[in-house]
């Protein structure tokens, strides 16, 4: 893994943009009280031939932060990707109900692992921070009752792991085990304060447009 590092203030970009279309981490971005924007990147996420999630989320959150550098030539840009993993099985978005019941019963009683890529790219030098945050959560088990109730109030189809802690979720959990909760959620925002500082920028002293 590699993390670069800019402590020059002088650089750095006036623009901060996120590169998802998740309504998720939008909300989540948007505890920082910074304004920004929003870019939705076309990458596509199939997983390599023998991949590892961490090599997986690692380089499609820089995918998609590069994926907005020639639009966004003077700006800081947000990359984030995550997948579910039980294990060495990983657990990206289920799409469908069908799928979300066979992985909701799979997670039942196990400790599931939250996997977030993270990447901050200034596109006016071109290099990028990156790095990876697990977050555990501990599902209690689980009857058929209770996740097709679950699954008919968030329908979390488009979430890793057919889960959302923000909403009725976090019924399903015994426990969590990190130190940034909004990791699960998809964009953590302990780990990005810091890379904002090391590009010379403080969201408790905005030097954003």
């Amino acid at each position: 893994m590699t993390i670069i590092h800019h402590n020059q203030a002088t650089t750095c970009p006036r623009q901060l943009v996120l590169a998802s279309s998740s309504p998720y981490r939008k909300s989540v971005l948007g505890r920082l009280h910074v304004p920004f924007d929003t870019f939705s990147p076309q990458v596509d996420e199939t997983q390599l031939v023998n991949e590892s999630a961490t090599d997986l989320v690692q380089r499609l959150a820089e995918l998609k932060a590069r994926a907005a550098q020639t639009l966004y030539p003077q700006a800081l840009v947000i990359g984030s990707d995550q997948v579910a993993v039980i294990g060495e099985m990983i657990l990206t978005k289920p799409h469908n109900h069908d799928n979300a019941v066979k992985q909701l019963s799979a997670m039942s009683g196990k400790q599931v692992d939250f996997l977030t890529g993270l990447c901050l790219l200034n596109t006016e030098t071109r290099k990028a921070q990156v790095d990876i945050v697990r977050f555990g959560v501990k599902f209690r088990v689980l009857t058929t009752d209770q996740i097709e109730h679950y699954l008919q109030h968030d329908k979390p189809y488009n979430c890793s792991g057919s889960f959302k802690s923000e909403g009725l979720g976090i019924a399903l959990l015994e426990r969590m085990i990190g130190s940034d909760p909004t990791a699960v959620i998809g964009l953590p925002l302990i780990r990005l304060v810091h890379m904002l500082e090391a590009e010379g920028v403080s969201v408790l002293n905005s030097h954003f447009k």
